[in-house]
């Protein structure tokens, strides 16, 4: 790892392609509460409870209200300036930058990041749990039960990946191609910022990325479990450590 005493930067210049993963600590600093952050529990109920296939089928009408609550949360909150430093770094590197988010609260689309995939949904998304009725923008409040779909009459779910879900193959094939075509092309970084690393799927793409010669960094309030599989680790805040680490 890297000492962060002094702002070491990657070098980014115009062969090199850049794969950026973030997570919570990005969007907490915009003031979006993380699970971690509300002890386990809301209003008593465990987030499994709240976020799996299981709980949605034993009381629909709770894990709407609890869903519902997010949005009105999220609704009042603003990108940080980790999210633009993201989003310059994308308009400077065009499709040699792609941007993978765990976070489902769509500030780095509000933010303006185009090439993004959204690995864990959208919270601002939802679809019907039977039919094959494509994911569709609803920013509404459901707080009297699961609306019915309009082409089925099934219960309508958040477009969010549960717990005990598995992520969509196409968004996993979809980093993993940019990530090889862009090890062919030239000079490559991966990037995770606001997440420990530890878990999938941080710690299986820092893996995937350093077989491919990838230069990885991690940027993370506090330091990771596996920090040692980055070359370079900066803590900090992405907010104020992104603008600097990723500027021209």
């Amino acid at each position: 790892m890297g000492d962060s005493t002094l702002m070491e930067r990657p070098r980014i210049d115009d062969r090199t392609s850049v794969l950026v993963l973030t997570g919570a600590g990005v969007s907490a600093e915009s003031g979006i509460p993380t699970f971690r952050g509300a002890g386990g529990l809301w209003e008593s109920h465990s987030f499994t409870d709240l976020a799996s296939p299981e709980g949605f089928d034993a009381d629909p009408a709770l894990v709407w209200r609890f869903y519902s609550s997010r949005r009105e949360g999220a609704k009042g909150c603003r990108p940080n300036p980790g999210h633009l430093a993201l989003v310059e770094l994308e308009r400077r590197l065009g499709d040699r930058f792609l941007l993978a988010t765990q976070n489902v609260d769509g500030l780095h689309r509000d933010a303006g990041s185009e090439r993004l995939v959204e690995i864990h949904g959208n919270l601002f998304t939802s679809r019907c749990s039977s039919c094959s009725r494509p994911p569709f923008e609803d920013r509404a409040s459901h707080l009297h039960g699961a609306p019915p779909c309009e082409r089925c009459g099934a219960r309508l779910r958040p477009h969010i990946v549960w717990f005990g879900e598995m992520l969509d193959p196409s968004h996993l094939e979809r980093i993993h191609r940019f990530l090889t075509e862009a090890a062919r092309r030239g000079p490559l970084v991966f990037l995770a910022a606001g997440t420990s690393g530890a878990v999938y799927p941080a710690a299986g793409l820092v893996d995937e990325a350093r077989q491919l010669g990838a230069c990885t960094w991690l940027v993370n309030a506090d330091p990771a479990d596996n920090g040692h599989r980055f070359e370079h680790f900066t803590q900090g805040r992405t907010g104020e450590v992104l603008p600097d680490l990723l500027g021209p």
